[in-house]
């Protein structure tokens, strides 16, 4: 399986590809997609395209995206939220299914602890994918995030095995 994880920013969009083997994770790439400055829609297209390249360089098999947390600012809130619909339709369109997580779901799950600082998720990702070189706090997220994708399709799939070999 290889999970592409998405951190959506509208500045800056993280993204990490891992390959998932049983219970071996292995980095494969990781990156930022950077909208800059400009109208809206300008911007939330570039994400479109350079997320659209990551997955057609990359071939996921599938996706996973955090989800977003609301804010004192409304409108900061809302332009996220379209940076995030970029996130989960890009993978959509490629036929991906995509897993969505809450940012204290994705830290328990890599570090242990709900409310871990960033650091702690980036020292846990280099922990666990050992030699990867992280270009960036939101890349350091979106790995955690396929990780975090990983570890819950690994379990999915073990209780759909389960649930086969009861019921032959």
């Amino acid at each position: 399986m290889r999970v592409l994880g998405i951190d959506p920013g509208l500045q800056n969009m993280g993204w990490g590809v891992i390959d998932v083997d049983g219970s071996r994770l292995s980095h494969v790439a990781n990156g930022i997609c950077h909208s800059g400055k400009g109208e809206l829609a300008t911007r939330l297209l570039i994400l479109h395209e350079q997320l659209t390249e990551v997955l057609a360089r990359y071939q996921p098999t599938t996706a996973a995206v955090e989800h977003t947390f609301v804010n004192k600012d409304g409108a900061g809130t809302l332009k996220l939220g379209q940076a995030r619909a970029i996130a989960l339709l890009v993978p959509a369109q490629a036929g991906l299914d995509v897993g969505e997580y809450a940012p204290n779901k994705v830290k328990k799950c890599v570090v242990g602890v709900g409310h871990a600082a960033k650091q702690q998720v980036d020292h846990m990702v280099k922990m666990q994918l050992p030699g990867v070189v992280i270009n960036g706090p939101d890349a350091a997220d979106a790995l955690a995030i396929a990780m975090c994708h990983a570890h819950y399709a690994r379990a999915g799939d073990t209780y759909e095995a389960a649930i086969r070999k009861a019921s032959a």
